[in-house]
């Protein structure tokens, strides 16, 4: 059974969670500050951790910092922040992923299953997606059988937004994550990239994956 750590110091929202939890036939432990949070992370087996940022004794921005050194158990930030620069950030500190408060605890239900079901196909290395299946330890791409050949920037967008299906990622998201820096100006390169992405695609089926959502970004068609 999976087990979740929630990290929270606010003792109402974090009882909230843990009922809500178990309820959807999870275990749950509760910390409510960084140090006790971090210390369980250490000594206990979760499949998943609800972190908050703004926490007593060690921040959630640590906790991340300390727990990639030596783990990889997913994480999913729940915090007030919202700024698209943070939650970046925080993508490339190790968080899998971030919900920003209020938050309705359906939606929290619904990425806590994504997120435990990505990670699941992640420890067979492959990821599955309707006709598509990624080999993520030897970095191929196979729809129907078929070998995709992609670049290693198309192969990074195709694996970015498999894990992430329900996610709608900006251009300047995108190539933040995937070119790892800065997106300083209007830059035509990850339209360059999906165009060329959608093309190698149609030569192996007639269904869509790609979708642009109109002043928005990108998100996978399921």
């Amino acid at each position: 059974m999976n087990r979740i750590l929630i990290i929270e110091d606010d003792m109402t929202i974090n009882s909230l969670l843990r009922s809500i939890i178990e309820k959807s036939g999870y275990t749950a432990d509760s910390a409510y500050n960084g140090a006790d949070g971090l210390t369980m992370c250490m000594h206990e087996d979760y499949s998943l951790i609800l972190l908050d940022l703004m926490l007593p004794e060690k921040s959630g921005e640590d906790i991340i910092k300390e727990l990639r050194r030596i783990n990889t158990t997913p994480i999913i930030v729940l915090s007030a922040k919202d700024e698209t620069q943070n939650r970046i950030e925080l993508l490339r500190l190790g968080a899998d992923d971030y919900i920003t408060k209020p938050f309705d605890i359906d939606e929290v239900l619904l990425r806590i299953q994504a997120v435990l079901r990505r990670t699941a196909q992640q420890e067979t290395n492959e990821i599955v997606f309707r006709e598509f299946v990624i080999k993520t330890d030897s970095k191929r791409v196979f729809i129907n059988d078929e070998e995709l050949v992609c670049t290693a920037t198309e192969y990074a967008i195709l694996e970015l937004l498999m894990k992430n299906p329900a996610k709608i990622f900006s251009k300047r998201t995108l190539y933040e994550i995937i070119m790892g820096e800065d997106y300083l100006q209007e830059d035509n390169t990850m339209n360059v990239h999906i165009s060329n992405l959608r093309k190698k695609i149609a030569a192996h089926t007639d269904n869509k994956y790609i979708e642009t959502v109109y002043g928005m970004g990108y998100r996978l068609i399921k």
